[in-house]
């Protein structure tokens, strides 16, 4: 893996990119989508969210961040707070590498990259 890594998350999905010298690695990760069977609504529209999806989640976009030692936090809304809460109460080792977090609408892909290598100071450092 590499040093530097940003994800882009909200509630549906979380786009990582690990930054390397080469250029840089995506992964998507998905949410559970909301299963009609759960009992108990959740949110102010009141779809049905089981905190159990929640955590899964949020549990699989820390491993895609595994190996970096630097990281970067995007979204639109909520769900980069309560991923990063979720971290402080369950992955310890991941909580002192979130260097930043920011909000940001949707980017493109090629535009998170360069924000990212702007934000760790790598765009002098790779060229």
């Amino acid at each position: 893996m590499s040093r530097y890594a940003a994800v882009w998350l909200d509630h549906k999905e979380a786009r990582i990119f690990h930054i390397h010298m080469d250029g840089v690695d995506e992964a998507v990760v998905v949410a559970a989508l909301p299963n009609l069977h759960h009992k108990h609504p959740r949110g102010a529209d009141g779809d049905k969210e089981h905190p159990d999806d929640v955590k899964r989640f949020f549990r699989d976009v820390g491993r895609g961040l595994d190996g970096a030692e630097e990281i970067l936090v995007v979204g639109p809304g909520s769900a980069k707070l309560e991923f990063l809460r979720y971290v402080h109460r369950h992955d310890h080792a991941l909580e002192p590498k979130i260097i930043g977090m920011e909000t940001s609408d949707h980017p493109t892909d090629k535009q998170l990259a360069a924000y990212a290598k702007t934000s760790f100071g790598l765009q002098t450092r790779l060229h």
